[in-house]
């Protein structure tokens, strides 16, 4: 999407606004020229991620015209690497120019007038808007799921044992989401066990959170905006246009950003297989293939190349080498035991916990049990002071007491005394670049 012309004539601006910035990706090179010298006279590094926004929205020829510009300024000598500059960038200190909003949603407006609509003043901005990228596609490009038709289990022909589905419990009812279709559509809004519910799957960060859709009050109707930050996709709400953080649930620009008490509650999944899930939740229902779109439903189809390598298709300000970037990991973020003080991300690789399939961990003065079954799915529950072991039966687990324990979806219950039960509590997967980049600061468990 290149733009061809550029808002008002040379002379028309009394101010270096973002009409100064897009005189200077304009046809007339003369009157390029002449704003990039006004540019260069009040320069400052807010001026970078104007500039670095325009070249990507502009011919090659002007936007080589553009990086020359910037590598004269900044001393930094990356060509038309894109990837770098932009790297470079998010790792130096923030500073928006005054009319940066309005610059970024002029041009995304040029992709699809919703984008714009996005990017409008209100409160601050609760990301950074140089990190704010465009994902390849317009507003619901990539079509949510509305309240989709589903099966009983006994009707799920086109599942094979093996297909990997994302298992979600709600007031005692099961719904799997298979990876096959979830993955062309990448949100579904469902009703289950009487909840409404946002199911985000991002499938560029690997990870499915199904969020309530109601907060503060009031049901909220979301859908995919187009937009990525950190290679997180950006979803928004259709009520007031605020874009929202897939891996905190909470609004980050737009009218709700930063209103207290605005998040969305999550609600726990599982990563399994079909086989798996069915034999712990019989009484399931399943997505039906008749959603309402041609797609390629088979297992894998979806982001085949993209899932086939390690390679990102969006750059992220930093990668952590412990592990491979779309290495599983599952995550949590933990507040303290004393209800104080802030929630802290942490990561535990699958591949770890595939080897220790009941793993015990403390964070923040919390007691977690990790319990891994074999078709994958791993589900956390906090123990307090009991301390437990495998019994030798894959259903119990024994505690040191001598006490048996029953492994139930939501809650760990003793044989003895089902009241008596110790809960489960949220944890997700996703690929660990992906939480990495939005949460470099974790607590990382892999050997």
């Amino acid at each position: 999407m290149w733009i061809t012309s550029a808002g008002p004539a040379a002379g028309q601006d009394a101010g270096l606004g973002a009409d100064v910035f897009l005189r200077a990706v304009q046809p007339d090179e003369a009157a390029a020229a002449r704003a990039l010298d006004r540019i260069a006279a009040d320069w400052n590094d807010g001026h970078v991620p104007m500039l670095l926004d325009l070249a990507g929205f502009v011919s090659p020829a002007v936007g080589g015209r553009i990086l020359e510009f910037l590598e004269a300024r900044t001393g930094e000598r990356f060509g038309a690497d894109m990837n770098r500059w932009r790297r470079w960038m998010w790792n130096r200190p923030y500073a928006a120019h005054p009319e940066y909003l309005e610059l970024k949603s002029r041009l995304f407006s040029l992709i699809d007038p919703l984008m714009g609509e996005f990017l409008q003043p209100g409160p601050p901005p609760l990301i950074r808007l140089d990190e704010v990228q465009w994902g390849g596609v317009r507003v619901n490009g990539i079509p949510p799921l509305d309240h989709p038709a589903h099966v009983p289990a006994s009707e799920a022909g086109y599942l094979g044992g093996g297909d990997v589905v994302f298992g979600v419990v709600v007031n005692g009812e099961a719904r799997a989401y298979p990876k096959r279709i979830l993955g062309w559509h990448e949100m579904a809004l469902d009703e289950v066990g009487g909840v409404e519910l946002t199911i985000i799957y991002c499938t560029l960060c690997g990870t499915v959170l199904p969020y309530e859709s109601e907060v503060a009050g009031r049901t909220l109707r979301f859908g995919t905006s187009g937009l990525l930050y950190r290679s997180n996709k950006l979803f928004f709400d259709h009520n007031t246009a605020s874009l929202w953080s897939t891996l905190t649930g909470s609004p980050v620009i737009g009218p709700l950003a930063g209103a207290e008490g605005v998040a969305l509650r999550l609600r726990p999944s599982v990563t399994t297989t079909w086989r798996e899930w069915v034999a712990v939740h019989p009484d399931t229902r399943v997505l039906s293939l008749d959603t309402g779109y041609s797609r390629d439903y088979a297992e894998g189809a979806a982001y085949r190349d993209y899932f086939a390598t390690d390679a990102l298709m969006f750059e992220v300000p930093e990668t952590d080498d412990r592990l491979r970037n779309k290495d599983e990991v599952l995550v949590m973020r933990i507040a303290p035991a004393s209800g104080g003080g802030p929630a802290r991300p942490w990561a535990i690789a699958v591949d770890f916990l595939d080897r220790n399939r009941v793993y015990a961990f403390t964070a923040q003065g919390r007691s977690f049990l990790v319990v891994t079954t074999d078709g994958g799915a791993n589900r956390v529950y906090e123990t307090g002071a009991v301390v437990f072991e495998p019994s030798g039966d894959p259903e119990t687990l024994v505690d040191g007491a001598g006490r048996l324990w029953r492994l139930e979806p939501e809650a760990l219950a003793a044989v003895d005394d089902p009241a008596a039960t110790l809960p489960r509590v949220t944890a997700n997967r996703a690929f660990w670049f992906g939480w990495h980049a939005q949460f470099p600061e974790t607590e990382l468990i892999y050997e």
